[in-house]
C-alpha cells in the first residue's frame, strides 16, 4: 500500500480511534459521516452516501447515449391478475 502517515490508535470511552491528518482529509471528501467496511484485511473508510446518489448522473449518460430504453416489449394485453387483483385508478 505505499508509505503512509503512522497514527496512534487512542482510547475513546468502550471504543477505539484515530485522527485523521489535514493532510489526508484535504485529498479526500469524506464529509460528516463515513462507512467503515473490512476488505482483504484492510479497514477501509468511505464517504457515507445517501440511498441512489448519483443516479441521476447515470441516467442522464444513459439517455444521451441511447441506453434508457425498455427493456421488454410493450403489451396491451390484460392478463387474469391485471383484470382481478391490479385496482386501476
Amino acid at each position: 500500500m505505499g508509505n503512509g502517515i503512522k497514527a496512534r490508535i487512542v482510547r475513546i470511552g468502550n471504543s477505539q480511534g484515530i485522527r485523521i491528518p489535514k493532510v489526508l482529509l484535504d485529498q479526500v471528501d469524506l464529509g460528516e459521516e463515513v462507512e467503515l467496511k473490512v476488505e482483504d484485511g484492510h479497514l477501509v473508510i468511505l464517504p457515507s452516501r445517501p440511498p441512489r446518489y448519483g443516479w441521476d448522473e447515470q441516467f442522464r449518460r444513459m439517455s444521451e447515449s441511447g441506453d434508457d430504453r425498455l427493456l421488454d416489449a410493450e403489451t396491451t394485453d390484460l392478463t387474469g391478475w391485471d383484470a382481478d387483483e391490479w385496482e386501476w385508478q
